[in-house]
Order: C-alpha cells, then structure tokens, then sequence
C-alpha cells in the first residue's frame, strides 16, 4: 500500500492487508455511537424478560455511560487541535524572533 496517508493515521495490519484509520476522533465517535445503540438494543431485549431485568438495566447504564464518552471524544479533540495551533504558532514566533521566517510557510 504505496499511497500517501494522513500524518498520524492508524495502520493495522492483518497479514497481507492494511485497515488504515483517517480522522481517529471521528472514527472513534462513530464507534462510540453504534456501541450506544448496541448496548440500548440488548437492554431492551433483556427488559422482555423479567429473569433478565437485571443484566438489562447494566447494559442501559453502559449505554449511558458511553453517552457521557461522546461529548469527551469531542471535547479531546479540540483540546488535540488547539495544542497543535499553539505548538505551530510557537514555531513561528520562534522563527521570527530568529529573523527569518518559518521554510514551510504552513501558519
């Protein structure tokens, strides 16, 4: 797999196959929301039955729980791009304090 990927990108590699992940917070959101919906499903099911209430009500509180995960998912990646900014933002001011400028021109 010669083609350019995303700096940072996730790469598994299962024998002669690569799952390459791009935008890991959105792919982990994403995950975050069908295991919402897994956990809710099997809750209900569960509730079909009352021998079954108890393990029904633990997967309706897993599932609030990963509600709870997806506004942290959000709020770490903004927290992830703003240091990226700053740390860029640093190099600039580092490179114009020195008299030159930043080679890359990426501000």
């Amino acid at each position: 797999m010669d083609e350019q990927r995303e700096p940072r990108s996730l790469v598994i590699r299962i024998h002669h196959e690569e799952l390459v992940v791009r935008r890991r917070y959105e792919a982990a959101s994403i995950l975050n929301d069908v295991l919402i919906a897994v956990w809710f499903i099997v809750g209900s099911v569960l509730f079909f039955s009352t021998a079954w209430a108890t393990p029904g009500t633990w997967c309706f509180l897993l599932g609030s729980v990963q509600l709870l995960i997806r506004p942290l998912i959000r709020f770490s990646r903004h927290l992830h791009l703003q240091r990226v900014r700053a740390d860029k933002q640093e190099a600039r001011d580092t490179a114009l304090a020195d008299g030159g400028a930043d080679a890359s021109g990426d501000y």
